[in-house]
């Protein structure tokens, strides 16, 4: 049609057939995990006992959103349609103000996020030191969690165990190798210093850079999606 750049027509195209690839392979993974036997064994196959459903929902959730967004640019460019780019434009600009509003909640927060974290881990404590079914629940989920993340007990290290530690004591001892980052418990054992509350803390700090650096990359490709998407509408409206 007269009027349409045919370069930004096929690049919308392009950039809009990747989108719709990235989200059917979320999705298609997705509901693997979630449905597949082979999916649950996978994700019940680590040392953590943490439920990892709920996340798997969300990405089949984002899958879907961006799979949906992805057929709109595709079909709008190649039909030139009014209605599905200003679809597919409209949807694009909400999760890129979603994703604004969630950095910024996100840096605004974080002393009260931290706070609160602090006060479900104290809050935890007594589970260590007791027995019965929650409390050793609760036990075998940090003792997988001591066991891969190279820490022991919530606040003040093993001393949150009381005489428990000693019939749960395996999960913090380091191996010979690294002895010098542990402190001796007992004869010939070393057991790691470093309380598991610290451990999350150096976790998720030594990976925001990562996080923000892939929410950057997305804004950047969502605002490129938008740029193409309202000069082939404003191209078809002149059309």
């Amino acid at each position: 049609m007269a009027g349409v750049s045919g370069c930004i027509k096929y690049s919308m195209f392009i950039f809009n057939f990747f989108f719709w690839l990235c989200g059917s392979l979320i999705l298609g993974v997705s509901v693997w995990l979630r449905i597949s036997n082979s999916g649950q064994e996978f994700l019940k196959s680590g040392e953590s006992k943490v439920d990892l459903n709920p996340a798997i929902d969300l990405l089949i959730a984002v899958g879907t959103t961006i799979m949906v967004l992805g057929f709109l640019g595709c079909c709008g460019a190649v039909r030139e349609s009014e209605c599905m780019l200003a679809l597919f434009f409209s949807g694009l600009l909400l999760i890129l103000i979603l994703q604004v509003v969630a950095g910024a909640l996100a840096v605004t927060k974080n002393p009260q996020i931290e706070r609160t974290f602090n006060k479900t881990v104290e809050e935890k404590l007594p589970l260590l030191l007791l027995t019965g079914p929650e409390s050793e629940k609760f036990q075998d989920l940090l003792k997988g969690f001591q066991k891969k993340y190279k820490c022991c007990g919530l606040v003040k290290g093993y001393e949150d165990w009381g005489d428990n530690f000693k019939n749960h004591y395996e999960s913090c001892r380091c191996p010979q190798e690294v002895i010098d980052k542990c402190l001796k418990w007992k004869e010939d054992i070393y057991i790691y210093q470093k309380s598991c509350r610290t451990a999350i803390m150096e976790y998720l700090k030594n990976n925001l850079l990562i996080v923000a650096g892939i929410a950057f990359g997305l804004a950047i490709v969502e605002v490129l999606g938008l740029v193409f998407s309202l000069i082939l509408l404003l191209q078809i409206g002149k059309s």
